[in-house]
């Protein structure tokens, strides 16, 4: 199957909405037009559907190697792409860490075999690994993570030199977990002493403070300033780290850029008393006023791109008392279809939902050939209904973990066909397993 033509399809691409075909030919799109008239392998009526490109989910947890009881690259590849992730950027706290070359080409090894969507995955650092990230390749690599704030093993990054040292001479994308770890430590060790055992969920954005993000994030932007770095900080979730970003400069010529996630757009500190640990995510989840503030600064440009930052959990684990349980949650499967439903309710348009999950992400990393709905760039595509509602059961969800922070939620759009690098991965509820993804490239 080296041919699909996609027929009266409202294509969102580039700020437009506009009504054509798209024929796809050996994994490229080759022709956009009005109408066009040829035999295809498959042949997709899109009359009443809407698609998108792809979209590049710039940070996942898919848990292999070391953490399969959670989640592997197949099963939460397969999750994204029924959500309409046609790529994503793994990041390196698996276990064994990714701390060396090695250990990062298995990641890869093993993504050609069994990842749906196309791949990329971080090299990790850590206080004395310094000589193996700069052997990083920039051109097929997606970046460097740094750990700023707790991490799984050997990843927190708290040494001055060393975070000197990165910042000076990486030579390529830096992703940054923000969080200050004596602030949270400082804070954790107050509520113990006056609740002991007793702190609940509901603290979590108190100990896990917004002074700790901040304090962090303007860190790493000042070494960023002072070093000229590409620095990209993860999962901003406070509306006071908002003014460390700049919105006046075009994406392509900003140094520094900042990402929002998911959760930190759709729940606040009220749902908690609902959630629980289902929403316990590091950076926590904050006030109504910093999730107001992160969509606006979305849509003003502060913030460069929307991702999930899907880290699952087994239910056992996120069943525990607070201080037992994990942080982090999955998401790729919903991800799309929360954004859409946002829309629906005229908090973000389409065109801003593709310009912050597949256009702004291709241009942040620089990616080859992806993120747009363009005549000889991969074929990436995603078709949605927006009108043909789907509620989150059990029975659908297709986490490995077997639940969601969704679970109970109908959704008012459908995510119906996903085209990964030409391959019609999945069409209304089935996958075709025959073709893995590609690795994703990189110019730079």
């Amino acid at each position: 199957m080296n041919t699909i033509l996609i027929k009266d399809a409202a294509l969102v691409n580039e700020g437009r909405i506009f009504h054509a075909d798209v024929f796809i030919k050996n994994g490229f799109i080759e022709k956009i037009a009005p109408s066009i008239d040829v035999r295809a392998d498959i042949e997709i009526n899109a009359l009443g559907l809407h698609l998108l490109p792809g979209m590049i989910d710039d940070q996942v947890h898919f848990r292999e190697p070391g953490l399969t009881h959670k989640a592997d690259i197949f099963s939460e590849s397969m999750a994204a792409v029924a959500g309409g992730i046609t790529s994503f950027m793994e990041m390196p706290n698996t276990v064994p860490n990714t701390l060396t070359q090695e250990l990062l080409s298995d990641k890869y090894a093993i993504a050609s075999e069994v990842s749906l969507a196309n791949y990329s995955f971080f090299m990790g650092a850590s206080n004395n690994n310094l000589d193996e990230v700069l052997k990083t390749d920039p051109k097929n690599v997606c970046g460097i993570k740094v750990f700023m704030g707790s991490s799984t093993g050997n990843m927190l990054v708290d040494n001055e030199k060393v975070l000197e040292d990165l910042f000076k001479e990486a030579p390529m994308l830096i992703a940054t977990h923000c969080e200050d770890e004596q602030t949270i430590r400082s804070n954790m060790a107050l509520y113990k002493e006056k609740y002991g055992d007793q702190i609940t969920i509901e603290m979590h954005p108190l100990i896990r403070s917004t002074e700790a993000c901040y304090r962090s994030s303007s860190m790493a932007v000042g070494l960023a300033k002072k070093y000229n770095t590409r620095l990209h900080i993860l999962h901003i979730s406070t509306a006071k780290e908002i003014s460390l970003f700049d919105n006046q400069l075009p994406l392509k010529e900003k140094r520094i850029t900042a990402e929002a996630c998911i959760h930190h757009l759709w729940f606040d500190d009220r749902d908690y008393a609902a959630k629980g640990n289902w929403i316990k995510w590091n950076p926590a989840v904050k006030t109504e006023a910093d999730k107001n503030a992160i969509l606006k600064a979305v849509l003003d440009g502060h913030i460069d791109v929307i991702a999930t930052d899907h880290a699952p959990h087994t239910i056992e684990e996120k069943e525990q008392p607070y201080l037992l349980a994990p942080s982090g949650g999955p998401l790729v499967q919903h991800a799309l279809s929360v954004l859409l439903e946002m829309y629906h309710q005229q908090k973000i348009s389409l065109e801003q939902i593709v310009e912050k999950t597949a256009h702004h992400v291709a241009d942040c990393f620089n990616i080859d050939k992806r993120g747009y709905i363009r005549e000889g760039y991969w074929a990436d595509l995603v078709l949605v209904n927006l009108h043909d509602p789907v509620k989150v059961i059990k029975p659908n969800i297709l986490y490995k973990c077997g639940w969601s922070p969704f679970e109970g939620q109908t959704f008012e759009s459908e995510i119906t066909h996903t085209i990964v690098s030409g391959n019609l991965a999945y069409q209304k509820g089935k996958f075709m397993t025959n073709k893995t993804g590609q690795r994703l490239q990189f110019n730079r």
